[in-house]
């Protein structure tokens, strides 16, 4: 019994760091503008982005609400993630004469 609840705890904390390594979620919210199995682009409607267009991946896990259709009307929750990194080497110093 013990090792039951040692074993939820474990789930338990493992959930919560996969709950957080997903990072910081933004929405946005407007016309989708076109839409297929792998992309949705919506241009938003309001605020100090209006009139800019998103591009958002778009997986099997994707979880869509009702009918999502060009020109429908559509708050779309995203993240941003890095998918690689290159550091620059810092530049040298110039030596003094």
């Amino acid at each position: 019994m013990k090792s039951v609840r040692i074993l939820a705890a474990v789930v338990t904390l493992w959930a919560a760091g996969a709950a957080s390594a997903a990072g910081k979620t933004y929405q946005v919210t407007g016309t989708v503008e076109d839409v297929s199995d792998s992309t949705i682009v919506v241009t938003q409607d309001k605020g100090k982005n209006k009139g800019e267009k998103f591009e958002m991946a778009r997986t099997a896990d994707t979880k869509v609400t009702g009918d999502l259709a060009k020109g429908a009307k559509a708050t779309v929750e995203y993240s941003i993630t890095a998918k690689t990194v290159e550091v620059k080497a810092a530049k040298a110093a110039k030596a003094k004469k």
